[in-house]
């Protein structure tokens, strides 16, 4: 999935495209920086994507207690 955010007129505004239209948030984002560069009050454009189907395990972040993971310094 991938969404669209930008800024407009002090609004937050958003977009969403399914996981398979890559090249139609890209054109909107390509839009919206041409409106932007026309001077119109467009900021703050970026492109966000999210893979429902990752391969990576959820909560990576926390490794379990029996990690036994060390830095190796030179």
């Amino acid at each position: 999935m991938f969404v669209v955010y930008w800024l407009a007129d002090v609004h937050a505004h958003y977009q969403r495209f399914d996981a398979n239209a890559l090249s139609d948030a890209l054109r909107s984002v390509e839009s919206l920086r041409k409106r932007q560069a026309d001077s119109e009050d467009v900021g703050f454009v970026t492109l966000c994507s999210e893979n429902p189907q990752s391969v990576g395990k959820p909560d990576a972040a926390d490794p379990p207690a029996d990690c036994d993971w060390k830095k190796r310094r030179r």
